[in-house]
């Protein structure tokens, strides 16, 4: 079994009660908060290891640190093979900025994307643009229907329903 499949079944495990599980990801969410917070000191270093060498750089277990390589790992210029990944598997953490700031945001995770680290990274401007973009990204529109007998959007001048909409 793969350690990404050990994460799962632990973070996702059907045998645990709900307080258990809250207990579990609560314990998570702050760890993920401190390694988030130190990557977000210095945005522009790529940290690099195997997954054993990065759980003991951040003080933690080392299938918490696979959950943590599969939730960064859509916001990394270069996915990591977190799959097949092992313990003496290199990783590395070179994140993509506003990738990473618009995933925390899609995953409502506002106590990663409201760290105060990102305010030496973006301006509060543009925070609120990359909020609002990654917002209306999910946002679906219909267009305006067109009507049989309104004009024809090609321009000829003709109704619809006599033109393109033969």
């Amino acid at each position: 079994m793969s350690l990404l499949e050990q994460w799962r079944e632990t973070a996702y495990s059907q045998e645990m009660n709900k307080a258990e599980l809250q207990k579990l990801w609560g314990t998570y969410f702050e760890i993920e908060k401190g390694i988030y917070e130190q990557l977000l000191a210095n945005p522009d270093e790529e940290v690099k290891g195997t997954v054993n060498e990065l759980a003991e750089k951040y003080g933690v277990e080392v299938l918490t640190m696979v959950g943590f390589l599969d939730g960064i790992n859509d916001s990394l210029k270069e996915p990591n093979p977190i799959e097949e990944m092992e313990g003496d598997t290199v990783v590395s953490l070179a994140f993509d900025k506003e990738k990473l700031y618009k995933n925390m945001v899609d995953a409502k995770a506002d106590w990663l994307y409201e760290l105060p680290q990102w305010n030496d990274i973006f301006t509060p401007e543009r925070q609120k643009e990359l909020y609002k973009e990654q917002k209306q990204s999910g946002t679906i529109r219909k267009e305006k229907k067109i009507g049989r007998n309104d004009p024809c959007p090609c321009g000829s001048g003709k109704k619809y329903k006599k033109c393109c909409g033969k």
